[in-house]
């Protein structure tokens, strides 16, 4: 049973290995003929190719060997496997055989017309390779008949050849005989003379070869007769006036033709273009106003724009100009004893003269008006300006150059006298709001709205002007690309010339009103216009100054090796410097009003007969409301500040005649008419041990310091007036209770508690020791009567 089955398996695998052998060398070979083909096509290279090693059981590979195969696989494979081997090569036969048949199929029909196309070719080329045989004896025999008529007519060719060149001689020889008639034709006035010059030109070297000759020395000289008249005729026309570039060119032109001297005619050729350039120059002058140097005589109005006037001056003057240097460069370039020289003297003459006159119609533009229509006006001068330097480089570059940059310039500086009287119109406006009379129950505007009224139109006609002058640097403006534009218009006109100088002028105009004393019979500014002013110059050291740089900067960026620039931090501090002299000097200016109502109640009071005080005087209650006016004003602008810490019994505190408040039993014993120096002594002596207080010190930027400063020297005013007088008994009780009253009422507006205090003991001490009857009032009496006012 193990044999047979052996037998039958062996069998059976015989059959597959056949089968599959039979496949490989048979239908397999048919399939895998093309791969060496396209292997060389499409595979590896030959080197790689033959560095593989050859594999024998490799059944896709070249080097298949089926012996070896079967060897190996009978060895390896178990019968399931060989078995199933079998059968996946019975399928890939199968359907390798339906794919051959498929391609036969679909491809039947184009092997059938290859083959018949094939047939056909034969049959063609055999008929085909006939006719080229006889068509080669045709060739041959014609060639014969063609050398021997050639041979037979070479004679008669050649005495044709003869006669034609005889025929073209006697041509010419015409053509030379009939030259004169045809110049005196075309020379004639009203004809053609270019016509003439071109046939004359063409015979010329002809009839001087040829001179010796009796017939042609003839032509020659009649020929050069006419030329010579046309020549008299064409010097004529050069002289008149009337001509323009074009003709004057082509005058000069023919002249040159018929060998002129070019040295004479370049001297024409200038002197004519330069009457009619200067005819322009007239004619531009004549639109300008007569020159005045002393300039008392008001100048008219120009009757045209500027951008007209260039205009003008461009497509005649500036375009004619550059004709005219295109005519002679093409005219007398290459003569001998002529060069650029004469020319460019020429043309620098006239475009300095053409200068002078553009400058002097831009000094009429002395408002602002429509600065897009100057810079316009500047962009087509230079463009124009830059053709003609194309043509003459030194026809006055840097000179145009120089005036683009002082007309920007000079615009920048009415920009800057503009915003000089906008600025004063505005203080003029804050002012008349300030002193207009208001009906009773209506307010006007108050501080706050003044300044940023003020602040915001500075402000808005700043950035307006910026904007104007940026028109200069446009990118399609052809001037902005000068040097000038780049860096020094950026930063010396426009940063320097026209931003910082504004502020500058800013400061030093508020300051003004602080440093320079009123003229007599002007009214003083007012001190709410101080104020505002402070308050002004404070807040754009803070932030107003350091955003119109930075504006500035990014719409006229400097360059990195431009000039130097003003700091942010100089203008601060100016401005800050300005805001402390306005600020301080408003202090002086209220406390120096509030000073002279004390000092006209203590010099026109009889301080000796005066009777029992009962009340507070009024000018008490005055001071006491004009500085709660001006706190509520200097509130409006300014912050609280920081106050020093007071007591709880600030507004009850005695106020006492003698050196201090605070130990008034101390002292009383001691102060009798019997020893008045005691008293003095001890206030002197105390004095040494108090804090002193500086009067006009510089004042902070917060009401509180403001209020103090103007109540130091309100109060020091009141103590050196007492000083001054002599008391009876009633008039040191009368400065006891107006002392109290004060003492009651100013301790809340200062910063510190002690300065108050401080001067009204002072005032007290100075009124016991100037009193003839030094009795104080009892202090319960005193508060009353304070209460009671």
């Amino acid at each position: 049973m193990a044999d047979g089955e052996a037998a039958g398996t062996g069998t059976e695998t015989g059959t597959g290995t056949e089968t599959e052998t039979g496949t490989g060398t048979g239908t397999g070979s048919s399939w895998r003929r093309p791969h060496g083909p396209l292997q060389r096509y499409y595979g590896l290279p030959a080197a790689e190719a033959a560095e593989a090693a050859p594999d024998p059981i490799d059944i896709n590979g070249p080097h298949f060997d089926p012996e070896v195969f079967l060897a190996k696989v009978r060895s390896e494979c178990p019968l399931g496997q060989l078995l199933a081997r079998e059968a996946a090569l019975g399928r890939e036969i199968r359907a390798l055989d339906s794919d051959m048949q498929t391609l036969l199929y679909e491809n039947y029909n184009k092997f059938i017309s290859a083959t018949d196309t094939i047939r056909k070719m034969k049959v063609d080329f055999r008929r085909m390779e006939a006719e080229m045989d006889d068509l080669a004896a045709n060739m041959a025999a014609i060639s014969t008949s063609s050398a021997r008529v050639s041979a037979a007519l070479q004679d008669r060719h050649r005495r044709g050849a003869q006669l034609a060149g005889v025929q073209t001689l006697l041509r010419k020889l015409q053509s030379l005989v009939e030259v004169p008639g045809r110049l005196r034709r075309w020379a004639a006035p009203g004809a053609d003379p270019a016509r003439a010059l071109h046939c004359y030109a063409r015979a010329r070297a002809v009839l001087r070869h040829y001179r010796h000759l009796p017939s042609f020395r003839a032509i020659e000289d009649e020929s050069h007769a006419i030329m010579a008249d046309l020549a008299q005729r064409l010097r004529a026309r050069l002289r008149d006036d009337t001509l323009d570039p074009k003709e004057l060119t082509e005058c000069v032109e023919m002249l040159l033709q018929l060998e002129e001297p070019p040295e004479e005619l370049c001297e024409e050729f200038l002197s004519h273009a330069g009457a009619r350039l200067e005819t322009e120059l007239v004619a531009l002058e004549a639109e300008l106003p007569p020159a005045d140097p002393s300039g008392a005589a008001a100048t008219p109005p120009p009757a045209s724009d500027i951008l007209d006037f260039v205009d003008r001056g461009s497509s005649a003057f500036v375009g004619n100009l550059c004709l005219l240097a295109a005519s002679y460069r093409s005219l007398f370039e290459g003569c001998p004893g002529v060069g650029d020289g004469r020319l460019e003297a020429f043309a620098a003459a006239l475009t300095a003269r053409y200068f002078e006159l553009l400058e002097r119609r831009l000094a009429l533009e002395r408002g602002l008006g429509d600065t897009s229509l100057l810079v316009r006006a500047l962009d087509r001068f230079h463009r124009r300006l830059r053709a003609l330097l194309e043509l003459l480089p030194t026809a006055g570059a840097e000179a145009g150059a120089a005036l683009v940059a002082r007309a920007a310039g000079e615009r920048v500086a009415r920009y800057l006298r503009a915003l000089q009287t906008f600025f004063l119109g505005c203080l003029g406006d804050v002012r008349q709001a300030l002193a207009a009379p208001r009906p009773p129950g209506k307010e006007g505007p108050g501080l706050p709205d003044l300044l940023a009224t003020l602040a915001s139109s500075v402000l808005g006609q700043l950035k307006a002007v910026l904007a104007y002058v940026q028109l200069f640097t446009a990118k399609d403006v052809a001037f902005a690309s000068l040097p000038y534009f780049k860096g020094e218009f950026c930063v010396e006109a426009v940063r320097e010339g026209l931003v910082v100088a504004f502020v500058r002028w800013l400061c030093r105009t508020a300051r003004g009103f602080a440093d320079s004393p009123a003229e007599r019979g002007a009214p003083a500014a007012p001190p709410a216009l101080l104020l505002l002013l402070a308050r002004l110059c404070l807040d754009y050291e803070a932030t107003t100054i350091s955003y119109i740089l930075t504006l500035t900067d990014e719409q006229f960026p400097p360059e990195d090796t431009g000039p130097a620039v003003t700091p942010g931090p100089a203008l601060c501090a100016e401005a800050r410097g300005a805001a402390q002299r306005l600020l301080d000097h408003y202090v002086q200016v209220q406390g120096a009003a509030v000073a002279q109502m004390l000092r006209k109640s203590v010099e026109t009071r009889d301080w000796l007969g005066t009777v029992e005080p009962r009340n507070v005087r009024a000018v008490m209650k005055r001071v006491v409301e004009d500085i709660t006016a001006i706190d509520v004003q200097v509130g409006q602008l300014f912050e609280e500040g920081v106050r020093r810490a007071q007591s709880s019994d600030s507004s009850r505190r005695a106020f006492s005649v003698y050196s201090s408040s605070r130990a008034p039993g101390r002292y009383a014993p001691s102060y009798t008419p019997s020893a008045p120096m005691d008293t003095h002594l001890l206030s002197n002596i105390q004095k040494l041990f108090s804090e002193r207080i500086d009067i006009f010190s510089p004042v902070e930027f917060n009401k509180v310091s403001v209020l103090t400063g103007i109540i130091k020297i309100s109060l020091k005013t009141l103590l050196e007036c007492v000083r001054l007088r002599t008391l009876g008994r009633f008039g040191l009780q009368q400065v006891q209770v107006d002392g109290h009253y004060l003492q009651l009422y100013l301790w809340r507006f200062a910063a510190d508690e002690r300065v108050v205090q401080g001067l009204l003991d002072e005032v007290a001490a100075s009124a016991a020791h100037r009193c003839l009857d030094p009795v104080p009032m009892e202090h319960s009496v005193v508060e009353l009567i304070c209460e009671r006012g």
